[in-house]
C-alpha cells in the first residue's frame, strides 16, 4: 500500500451478521463506537454489527419469508367483525 494514503482508523473490523449469527474480518475504517468483540481466534476486533448480510438475506440465501398477500383492510374487518356488527342499525 502506498503511504499516507488511508485514514489512520484503517484496521481489522469484525463485521457480525447477528440475525445469522455469522462474521467476517475485514480491514475498514468503518466507526465501530468503542464495541468489541473476541474471534474464533481468541483476538478482540472492534465490532461493527449488521442487521443483514448475504448470509441473512433472503435474495441470496433463496429463502423467501412467507408473506400474507391478504390486505391490511380485509385483515381489520376479519378481526373487528363481531365488534362492527353489534353497531350497524338496520333499516
Amino acid at each position: 500500500m502506498k503511504p499516507n494514503i488511508h485514514p489512520d482508523n484503517y484496521r481489522t473490523v469484525l463485521f457480525f451478521d447477528s440475525s445469522a449469527n455469522e462474521g467476517w474480518l475485514i480491514r475498514s475504517c468503518a466507526e465501530t463506537h468503542g464495541k468489541t468483540m473476541v474471534w474464533t481466534d481468541g483476538k478482540e476486533y472492534p465490532l461493527f454489527s449488521l442487521d443483514t448480510s448475504s448470509a441473512s438475506h433472503p435474495v441470496y440465501t433463496g429463502k423467501q419469508r412467507n408473506v400474507n398477500t391478504e390486505g391490511r383492510a380485509s385483515k381489520f374487518n376479519q378481526r373487528f367483525q363481531s365488534v362492527m356488527s353489534s353497531f350497524r342499525k338496520d333499516k
